[in-house]
């Protein structure tokens, strides 16, 4: 039989790192991929060190469109088959969308959509086959318009539909197809976006360890959606009772104020 493996993205640090860890430790194989090659092998050494299998380490830029390419070249190499995916890469940039740099807004969706819809579908079969499933990591911004962070919050609105769509249409093969949208993450998300955590970090902070645990459980019990921590489940719940205009007046005006 082929090996089978999980492939997570994004995985040199923060969540990423947090999920490979979840899965290696309920005996998962995994495939870890990231630009960073010497955090992937610090990761992969300590996997191995913990009785894990060796993961196999796929250092690659996701903002690239030759990165599915190379991760199912580097997969096949090693003769196995992807069981699960993780897209768990992604990044956000903070400011008035017109005043960020395009070229890097641009990047953004490469890596948080295109990279997560690529991976999703060129490993279709092998999910058929092996009964497998799907781990996309949205964002409680994924509810929600996000001024302040407006192709962010677009992206991840993106992650949360293709998951939830792609679910009824591979369900009946046998395929479940989760949605992670966990709310602030002590990571370095924060720092690469270009502010520092704010009110609803405290609010609705939890770790990413806990993040990761949430994910593993709800992907294997075939959830559609999970929100880590009771603040983040309150949130779509109360977007119920008030009109999206206000919504977006609300967030406008507290992520215009994070710097």
């Amino acid at each position: 039989m082929t090996e089978r493996v999980t492939l997570i993205t994004g995985a040199s640090a923060g969540i990423g790192t947090e999920l490979a860890r979840v899965f290696a430790s309920n005996g998962h194989r995994v495939a870890l991929a990231a630009r960073r090659a010497d955090r992937l092998a610090t990761l992969a050494d300590e996997i191995t060190a913990g009785g894990g299998a060796a993961p196999i380490v796929i250092a690659c830029d996701l903002e690239q469109p030759d990165a599915g390419d190379r991760i199912a070249a580097a997969l096949a190499a090693e003769g196995v088959e992807v069981e699960f995916v993780v897209n768990n890469a992604g990044f956000g940039l903070f400011g008035h969308a017109i005043k960020l740099d395009r070229d890097e807004q641009l990047g953004m969706l490469a890596v948080n959509i295109r990279a997560l819809t690529d991976l999703s579908l060129r490993f279709s079969d092998h999910l058929i086959r092996h009964r497998g499933g799907i781990l996309n990591v949205g964002s409680i911004a994924s509810f929600l318009p996000g001024p302040g962070m407006a192709v962010y919050y677009a992206s991840k609105a993106y992650v949360l539909s293709f998951s939830e769509a792609l679910r009824g249409e591979l369900a009946p093969h046998g395929v479940r197809v989760t949605a992670l949208c966990p709310g602030p993450v002590p990571s370095e998300f924060q720092a690469r976006a270009g502010f520092l955590p704010g009110f609803d970090s405290l609010v609705l902070n939890i770790s990413p360890a806990d993040v990761a645990q949430a994910g593993y459980r709800g992907l294997m019990a075939n959830k559609r959606a999970v929100l880590p921590g009771v603040g983040v489940k309150i949130v779509p719940f109360l977007l119920r009772f008030f009109p999206r205009g206000f919504v977006l007046s609300v967030v406008g005006r507290y992520q215009l104020r994070k710097r």
